[in-house]
């Protein structure tokens, strides 16, 4: 009973958690950037073929009008894993991830705009009170971490703006249809930048085998699994909602960054305020809500 009430929420956490390894798989995948990002779009996107395949469900899109859509966001998918590990290769995956906190702040003015939603100022003010908890967090930075910040940050700025446009695409599309497209996409995106910088060549397969065994867990769960029930999730519960609980991830990863990373100088009171900060105002959105759906149903 429990678990059928709020099945959409555990499954949320599940992936937040998830999630909140990619951070650390930056730093256990000894390969660049680009690399990582390529291999995670190509084996994502060849997993969730499968599943297509397998269950019998069609790959064919309806209406032309979705393409251009899908095009964008699979740019911008990638484009955000890019600068998200490029943030983490700077930095730590702690700092990294911590920045992806502010997607809720961005999903607040864009939702709005691109689903023809009421703006709503409690969404504002928690997103804020969000970034009160990132700046217990994160401390003082040096300029290199500073610079990982900025990157950070505009990675948090593309997760919204792909959040909230697959909430749209969601209203005419099979989730599963708008993931893998999309992450096609980003795979044909990335391989153009790699040809036109000449790695295009047998060097991209050199991979040690731990590599391989790490980027297959990235590829398949962290990425196909993880992003094709995310939409589904967003549909029950709603874009922010989701991206609120997104700011989890920061406090999981910094967690396994301990244990994994021995990131420690991280972690001092400052990070335990600003986590429990940001736990209050996860619990605090769903209460709220709770609370204001409610009290419309009485109206009704």
């Amino acid at each position: 009973m429990f678990f059928q009430k709020f099945r959409y929420h555990i499954l949320l956490h599940i992936i937040v958690f998830m999630w909140g390894f990619t951070g650390i798989l930056g730093k256990l995948i000894h390969q660049d950037t680009l690399i990582i990002v390529w291999y995670r779009v190509l084996i994502a996107a060849f997993a969730l073929a499968l599943f297509i395949l397998i269950w019998k469900k069609s790959f064919q899109i309806k209406s032309r009008k979705h393409i251009i859509p899908i095009i964008f966001v699979g740019i911008v998918v990638a484009s955000h894993w890019l600068t998200f590990y490029y943030s983490i290769q700077l930095s730590t995956a702690s700092l990294g991830i911590l920045c992806l906190s502010t997607t809720t702040l961005h999903v607040s003015w864009l939702e709005p705009l691109v689903m023809k939603t009421k703006f709503s100022w409690l969404e504002l003010l928690l997103g804020m009170i969000v970034i009160l908890g990132i700046y217990f967090i994160s401390g003082d930075l040096n300029a290199e971490e500073t610079t990982a910040m900025y990157f950070g940050l505009f990675s948090a700025l593309l997760a919204a703006i792909f959040s909230v446009f697959n909430a749209k695409l969601a209203q005419d599309l099979p989730s599963y249809q708008i993931t893998y497209y999309e992450l096609l996409v980003g795979f044909l995106f990335l391989s153009v930048i790699l040809f036109f910088q000449g790695r295009f060549n047998a060097e991209i397969f050199a991979l040690s085998l731990t590599d391989v065994l790490w980027l297959l867990f990235l590829g398949i769960l962290c990425t196909s699994f993880a992003f094709l029930m995310t939409i589904e999730v967003v549909k029950k519960l709603g874009v922010f909602t989701v991206a609120l609980s997104i700011n989890l991830e920061p406090v999981y990863t910094i967690i396994l960054a301990i244990f994994l990373l021995k990131e420690h100088e991280i972690v001092g009171p400052k990070f335990y305020l600003g986590a429990l900060i940001i736990v209050l105002v996860v619990i605090a959105n769903a209460f709220l809500k709770s609370k204001l759906n409610a009290v419309k149903n009485k109206a009704n």
